[in-house]
């Protein structure tokens, strides 16, 4: 087992500098060992912060670093799957930040292409590592709550100007469904095994100008086993508080986030029995973050088992028939 895994960060973004490099700086049997992004000062001034020796603005060089053992890529959507393909050529583990491709074909070719160099490949889905979130997972997989028959969520931000590749479809690969709805039917899928889709219907509120990305997404998604899953997201809501909802409906109880209350038929009454238990001190983000990439570190050093992400082929096409859906307007059958 590794002592340490020597980690470099490639893309010095939001979500890195909110949560990989503050978090991996204080990690045990992490090591930060360089950061790249194409900003050179910007990456030595975190760099400085965060106690990093190397920086570089191409990944190619990142790459050579001696004794590198993974990279996490946060760059921006359409760079995902080159720079995961280049750091897997290298011989390099890697976690990446979602999407891991902006298609089911581009995760087919990076689980080949792990699988050819033997090294690893995880995605940032940190709604997975939610305490909350784990402590649900227990009332599913335990049975508690019966046949889960509905999943509801959604996601409001409030209106802010966003601005480069973030707005553009090409680069970005989605707006608001990709960047809020996406987690959400990940952790939808996740709950419920994977469960098959078989009808798909998305109504869009689509951005200004071509190529621009949706502002708004309404998503039903009806599975095989009679799950239904219906989510509603926006970047664009005007409202006084920004609103975030995960609800589970069961045949026996039913649960929802955030803060988890799970309640279950106990003697043909409603019973709430939500896990006690004080508050974290940080937020489910940082929470979440943390869980994450301590869970990248240890199967980095085999300290637990790898699972490559095959369900993100699955994830993909769900995602593409929402969009295809919402394109043309019509349901979509699978």
């Amino acid at each position: 087992m590794k002592e340490r895994v020597r980690i470099g960060v490639i893309g010095a973004g939001a979500i890195a500098q909110l949560a990989h490099l503050p978090v991996l700086s204080k990690m045990r049997g992490a090591e930060l060992a360089a950061i790249c992004d194409n900003d050179r000062p910007k990456a030595r001034a975190l760099a400085d912060r965060f106690g990093i020796r190397d920086t570089f603005t191409d990944i190619e060089d990142l790459l050579e670093l001696d004794d590198l053992d993974a990279v996490v890529v946060a760059t921006p959507n359409h760079l995902h799957e080159p720079h995961v393909l280049s750091a897997l050529a290298a011989k390099v583990n890697v976690l990446c930040e979602r999407p891991l491709a902006l298609n089911a074909r581009g995760v087919e070719r990076i689980l080949a292409a792990a699988q050819r160099a033997g090294k690893m490949v995880l995605v940032a889905n940190n709604h997975r590592f939610r305490t909350d979130v784990q402590g649900l997972d227990r009332f599913v997989r335990g049975g508690e709550l019966g046949k889960i028959i509905g999943i509801r969520a959604g996601d409001y931000r409030l209106q802010r100007s966003a601005e480069g590749w973030r707005l553009r479809r090409a680069e970005a690969g989605g707006g608001a469904f990709l960047d809020l709805g996406v987690p959400l039917l990940d952790l939808a899928l996740w709950l419920t095994d994977f469960a098959d889709p078989i009808r798909v219907s998305a109504h869009m509120e689509r951005g200004k100008g071509t190529g621009a990305v949706e502002q708004g997404m309404l998503i039903h998604i009806t599975f095989a086993n009679g799950l239904v899953f219906a989510c509603d997201v926006t970047n664009d809501y005007v409202g006084q508080d920004e609103r975030w909802w995960f609800e589970v409906i069961a045949t026996r109880g039913s649960a929802r986030m955030a803060p988890l209350r799970v309640v279950k038929e106990l003697n043909g009454r409603a019973t709430d029995v939500s896990p006690s238990g004080a508050a974290g001190r940080e937020s489910a983000f940082i929470q979440s973050y943390r869980a994450e990439l301590a869970h990248f570190v240890a199967v980095v050093r085999e300290a637990s088992p790898y699972e490559p992400p095959a369900d993100q082929v699955r994830l993909l096409k769900i995602v593409e028939a929402v969009y295809k859906s919402a394109e043309e307007d019509k349901e979509i059958r699978l």
